[in-house]
């Protein structure tokens, strides 16, 4: 009896100490995969930061470039504004150009004698000089 007893004692220690140590085993290797699965996670969280980084940096260079662009159309504005004033200005000068013509042809409109030409002017004076039209050749005004 008792001997019989002991020996079924051992054998069922024996097997829960086997089982025991696949239990330790299964937790050991599910310690593993755990580890794992954290290294897994602790590198997708590093690109996500990694990602998150080069976005705003490509943020920031956008903003740049929409700020120089809007510099740009500013500097353009004021020059389109600087044209158009010198453009008034010149068309106000070619007004009053215009305007001192229109006086200058009407104080000579009213004379009995036409104004002459400045070529009409030099052949009056007697000033018909050669005008050189090509080398060795030459040309005199006669006058009228």
């Amino acid at each position: 009896g008792a001997a019989k007893e002991i020996k079924a004692l051992i054998e069922d220690s024996v097997a829960k100490v086997e089982a025991g140590g696949k239990l330790v085993n299964q937790a050991g290797e599910t310690m593993d995969d755990i580890v794992t699965s954290f290294q897994l996670v602790t590198d997708i969280v590093g690109d996500i930061s990694n990602a998150s980084r080069e976005q705003s940096i490509g943020i920031e260079q956008i903003n740049q470039a929409i700020s120089q662009m809007d510099d740009i159309t500013q500097q353009n504005a004021a020059l389109v504004e600087e044209a158009a004033a010198a453009s008034a200005s010149l068309q106000g000068q070619a007004e009053k150009l215009a305007e001192l013509l229109r006086v200058f042809r009407l104080a000579h409109a009213g004379k009995s004698e036409a104004v002459p030409s400045p070529l009409q002017a030099m052949r009056q004076r007697g000033s018909g000089k050669a005008l050189a039209s090509a080398p060795g050749r030459s040309r005199h005004l006669r006058a009228v």
